[in-house]
């Protein structure tokens, strides 16, 4: 099995970004803590961030001809902006869990929006870092 964890803006600053929200863990961290999780589940894993949309677009894309079977994504911001990032997974149909470190449902009332949520398989929302592996666990196992 193939996953593609994909990070939208911002996320290359965790660990600078707000701690008070985001955790004190760098995004070098988080990296390093799902190769070992997805290891161990015999997973082959890639990572890729961008700070810009059409960049995240090309990836989801990409992501079909490279026959990625499953995507976990973090949009961040673009979650509640771009129609693009959703067009673009429904356009490749890779399962997506979409993932976010904080609980965004608490949070400003513009969070409250996102336009991949209807196309995600589902969304994992405040459970920090650790978000990323229950999602990657979701696409694997079901769970």
């Amino acid at each position: 099995m193939k996953i593609l964890v994909l990070n939208g803006p911002n996320i290359n600053m965790l660990g600078i970004r707000e701690p008070g929200i985001y955790g004190s863990r760098s995004y070098e961290y988080l990296v390093e803590t799902l190769k070992k999780h997805a290891d161990e589940k015999g997973i082959e894993i890639s990572f890729y961030q961008s700070n810009h949309e059409g960049a995240l677009v090309d990836a989801i894309q990409q992501a079909y001809f490279d026959k990625i079977d499953g995507i976990v994504f973090n949009p961040a911001a673009y979650t509640h902006t771009s129609i693009a990032i959703a067009d673009a997974l429904k356009a490749v149909g890779i399962p997506t869990v979409e993932v976010h470190i904080s609980d965004v449902s608490s949070r400003e009332e513009f969070r409250q929006i996102s336009y991949v949520r209807d196309v995600a398989v589902k969304t994992i929302s405040g459970k920090g870092l650790d978000g990323y592996a229950l999602a990657l666990d979701y696409l694997t196992d079901g769970e």
